[in-house]
């Protein structure tokens, strides 16, 4: 699966990777708000034969293909919104807004 992955300005090692490149709309409103401003850092190919050092990629690829992203965090701490689906936000397709 090809895949982008994007770093967090706001919080140290932590990574979301995303089926499309700046595909930020299918991120959860309170995730973009923790993360703050993220920098493109890295395409790739993404296969589950290929090793990682801080994650799991079938569990990567298991959240991208369920809901596009993945969030990578570091090894010692959890975030309560990581790899949810986005259910809070509509969008407008007449304003092309999102809306919480």
């Amino acid at each position: 699966m090809h895949c982008y992955v994007y770093a967090s300005l706001r919080k140290p090692d932590t990574y979301v990777w995303m089926t499309r490149r700046d595909g930020f709309e299918m991120l959860p409103e309170p995730l973009v708000l923790l993360l703050g401003e993220l920098r493109f850092v890295l395409e790739v190919e993404l296969t589950p034969q290929r090793k990682l050092p801080h994650d799991d990629s079938d569990r990567i690829l298991t959240n991208l293909a369920g809901c596009g992203w993945h969030l990578q965090t570091p090894s010692n701490e959890t975030l309560t919104v990581c790899n949810q689906p986005n259910f809070n936000r509509q969008i407008d397709p007449d304003l092309t807004l999102v809306r919480a």
